[in-house]
């Protein structure tokens, strides 16, 4: 089981839009040199919503290669149409992931059973290990713990991103799933309480700014020590919400970019962090110290 902080990695960009891969090859190291457990390549933050297929697969593969193994690589391989990510998913497996991230169908608002049939038909097709990614406040869709309690029947679905920030989910999951199935925190404002009520880890936006706090913070919430989480955890407290001050990945494109990590790229529809919205960033990074 791939444990504690999971980063969900931004997608490096130069001004016009095109990915930097010197960048991301930057990005990867400071990752694994900080203590970070696992990426997640092409996710929400690594803005999977306006890469191209090519470009989708070409990210994955970069990751891949460029970890050479010393880290897990969980591909974000989801979509509204259950046809694309089965084939999203199969070329992330083809690419060498380690495992496959897979959101719930956005936009198109499926019913539970449509949910279950949706995951079952990827994981059918794809054997690879696969986690399901719930967040409803970006898909306008809920899956609900029954749901996952029925698709962690699946041998190679072996965990959720449960992203509603609703902490009484955590036991819910656990009650209707077995030990070796992992449940993963999705809001980084609750993940120290989701990781001391038995959750295995958070896949973070948080991370990318404070990889070893993070680090630090969750695998003290996993082992139970509740006083050295909660004395970590208030270094970050103003990184979770400010990274979330505009729509992510926006503010914490910007804050990778002031630690000289990254350029000052992003695609429309998302724009730049506007100028009002900087000293609120700059002040949580000085908070958890990492400028």
């Amino acid at each position: 089981m791939i444990q504690g902080s999971i980063v969900a990695l931004v997608t490096p960009m130069d001004n016009s839009g095109v990915i930097d891969t010197d960048s991301l090859a930057r990005l990867i190291e400071f990752h694994i040199d900080q203590g970070t457990d696992a990426l997640v390549a092409v996710g929400t933050t690594g803005e999977s919503a306006t890469l191209s297929e090519e470009e989708h697969c070409q990210v994955i593969k970069f990751v891949v290669d460029n970890v050479a193994g010393r880290i897990p690589v969980i591909a974000g391989t989801g979509s509204n149409s259950t046809s694309e990510a089965i084939n999203l998913t199969r070329q992330a497996k083809e690419l060498g992931a380690d495992a496959c991230l897979i959101v719930t169908p956005y936009y198109n608002k499926p019913t539970q059973e449509g949910l279950y049939l949706h995951h079952k038909a990827i994981a059918k097709a794809v054997d690879i290990p696969q986690i399901l990614y719930n967040v409803p406040g970006r898909t306008a869709c809920d899956m609900l713990p029954e749901t996952i309690g029925r698709l962690a029947k699946i041998l190679n679905i072996i965990g959720v991103k449960e992203a509603t920030g609703d902490l009484t989910r955590v036991q819910k999951i656990r009650d209707l799933t077995s030990l070796d199935f992992a449940i993963y925190g999705g809001d980084d404002a609750t993940s120290r309480q989701f990781c001391l009520l038995g959750g295995n880890g958070t896949i973070t936006v948080t991370g990318n700014v404070a990889p070893r706090l993070v680090h630090e913070m969750i695998m003290a919430a996993i082992a139970g020590n509740i006083e050295i989480a909660e004395e970590i955890d208030s270094k970050l407290n103003g990184l979770h919400s400010s990274l979330f001050i505009q729509a992510n990945p926006i503010p914490v494109k910007w804050a990778v970019a002031e630690m000289g990590l990254t350029g000052n790229g992003i695609r429309l529809p998302l724009t730049w962090l506007t100028e009002e919205c900087f000293e609120i960033v700059l002040a949580a990074m000085r908070q958890a110290s990492v400028i």
